[in-house]
């Protein structure tokens, strides 16, 4: 489901912004956006302990940049579009460091979700992370914001910066490629 936060985001921001009320903010920041940032962060990489990481760096870097924060967007968009630039950064250098092709991005990921020790879904969960993670880049994406976190395309837009009849086809492209395979395992 989309993530709604408990909280007033532009009254957030702008304690974020003062420097006597920012650590405090910063708390309550963490203490919001943490689990759906991790899940995000999670979908993209499969592995826990590579998500958790990344959960830490998409915080240190919005710390970092908070005074670039111009509020055009909702906060939790600004953290999510962290999230997913520093997951797909990971992906690559990981690809990279193990020489692995994009063609072979889909294995990558399969063998992530093998060896993670922290799965814990059953066959099907599993065959539908595998559908999932043979998906091209984009498509997946827009498959696990608009399925798994029932996300608005009008909030992925603001996330990937495509318009909403792109995020459409993408979503259906991938709806269909996820049925066949699953209709395959």
């Amino acid at each position: 489901m989309a993530y709604t936060p408990p909280i007033d985001e532009k009254a957030l921001v702008k304690q974020l912004q003062d420097p006597r009320t920012a650590s405090q903010a910063f708390d309550t920041l963490l203490k919001t956006y943490s689990q759906p940032v991790y899940w995000q962060v999670r979908k993209m990489v499969v592995n826990h302990d590579d998500a958790n990481d990344l959960v830490q760096n998409v915080f240190l870097k919005a710390w970092n940049n908070l005074h670039n924060f111009r509020g055009d967007a909702k906060l939790s968009t600004w953290l999510f579009k962290i999230a997913i630039n520093e997951s797909i950064n990971f992906i690559n250098k990981e690809k990279q460091r193990l020489s692995i092709s994009d063609d072979a991005d889909e294995s990558f990921l399969l063998n992530n979700i093998e060896a993670d020790s922290y799965f814990d879904g059953d066959d099907l969960h599993k065959d539908l992370l595998k559908a999932v993670a043979a998906l091209p880049e984009k498509q997946k994406l827009v498959f696990n914001m608009r399925y798994f976190d029932d996300m608005k395309y009008e909030e992925i837009s603001d996330i990937l910066g495509t318009s909403v009849g792109a995020l459409k086809a993408s979503y259906h492209h991938a709806v269909k490629k996820v049925s066949e395979a699953l209709l395959q395992s």
